[in-house]
């Protein structure tokens, strides 16, 4: 009945299920949700405002084939994403740059470390904290320890319950400081949000006739692995299989489970119209939570009160939260590993995605890792 089955309604698994309907397979997604769009859902409250229910998600990419390919099936809200964190009781711009110096520091000082700056890197560079902390340049030195102390290393510890130095430096790198002005917090040629929502951009994305969607419906309800085959309700299927969820899962844990970090989302209503200068605002030395955001700096709307989310990282228990993060370590690496290992004796089953390949992926670098497997898969061409 299908060539296809696509585990996951997130937008790598959308984005798949589209591509492949496009060219005439008959697709099933299965998505253990009553919703689509992965963690990326949002909604209206009851206040009137949308709202993203699992964390804000801003779109940036510098790819045009990712952002001609979305703009098919929404229209966009040009939106830059400004972020603040807490220093010493005052807000100020991040990533950390030279107008940040000026906040934070006395004009004489700031003229100081601009300069060191400039004299080494270039203007317009993202130099990771980690890397800064090694300068031999001792106004460097001090103005890496700063940030480190004041923005970077309680901050990371509350989001992944672990030390900077143990993370790999893929996540590390995330938190750079940058030699310019430019206070947006993305630098990407196209950013923005859906006019309409994450969620209809999905649902618009997987509104094809090739496409059956089965919601509310786990994995292992509709197919199993026996041996190194697979079983489709039942009977055994020799079509494509794409894996967007947990891989541990995948296998029934036989290696043990693989670590993620989860967080609390805790949404309050203020009666104000406004309640912070930023969009986010992060608290990397203060409070429990790591940011807080008000979704009307983000989807403008006309309402006496607003709406804001706490964020609470938590350790990621099975069953009790949401996977949000994979946790990079090189113990994680290790048993992810072994189960890419055994996924690789199913030559018809491809993971892809944040939890299936244990990646951090933004929102485009899901659909660009999406239509680089349909090509692979498919051997077409852009």
């Amino acid at each position: 009945m299908f060539d296809a089955v696509i585990i996951g309604a997130g937008f790598t698994g959308a984005v798949l299920a589209e591509r492949f309907a496009s060219r005439g397979e008959k697709v099933l997604v299965v998505e253990r949700r009553k919703v689509v769009s992965g963690n990326c859902y949002d909604e209206v409250d009851a206040n009137g405002i949308l709202i993203h229910k699992f964390g804000p998600h801003i779109f940036h990419t510098d790819d045009a084939r990712v952002w001609k390919y979305l703009s098919r099936f929404t229209e966009w809200q040009i939106y830059f994403h400004r972020v603040k964190a807490v220093v010493d009781g005052k807000p100020v711009p991040i990533p950390f740059n030279l107008n940040t110096l000026r906040e934070v520091f006395p004009k004489n000082l700031a003229d100081k470390l601009e300069a060191a700056l400039l004299k080494n890197f270039e203007y317009g560079k993202k130099i990771p904290i980690l890397e800064l902390k090694k300068s031999a340049d001792a106004d460097l030195q001090f103005l890496a320890d700063f940030v480190y102390e004041k923005i970077f290393l309680h901050y990371t510890e509350k989001q992944w319950g672990l030390s900077p130095e143990k993370i790999s430096g893929a996540v590390t790198a995330r938190v750079p400081i940058f030699v310019g002005r430019d206070d947006r917090y993305f630098n990407d040629r196209f950013q923005g949000v859906p006019k309409r929502g994450y969620t209809r951009l999905a649902e618009n994305i997987l509104d094809h006739k090739n496409i059956k969607l089965l919601l509310n419906a786990d994995f292992h309800d509709v197919m199993a692995l026996r041996g190194e085959e697979i079983f489709l309700f039942g009977q055994k299927f020799g079509g494509r299989v794409i894996y967007t969820g947990q891989l541990d899962e995948l296998f029934d844990k036989k290696f043990g489970a693989l670590p993620y970090r989860s967080v609390a989302m805790k949404f309050e209503t203020i009666d104000a119209e406004k309640f912070q200068s930023a969009p986010s605002v992060n608290y990397p030395n203060n409070y429990n939570f790591t940011r807080i955001t008000e979704f009307k700096n983000i989807h403008p709307a006309h309402t006496p009160r607003t709406t804001i989310l706490k964020e609470f990282p938590q350790e990621y228990v099975a069953g009790e939260n949401e996977p949000y993060y994979p946790i990079f370590t090189e113990e994680a690496r290790a048993a992810y590993e072994k189960y890419s290992a055994e996924l690789s004796k199913f030559k018809n089953i491809t993971a892809v995605g944040r939890l299936a390949e244990y990646r951090y992926y933004d929102m485009d670098d899901a659909v660009k890792r999406a239509l680089e497997i349909f090509d692979e898969l498919t051997g077409e061409s852009r």
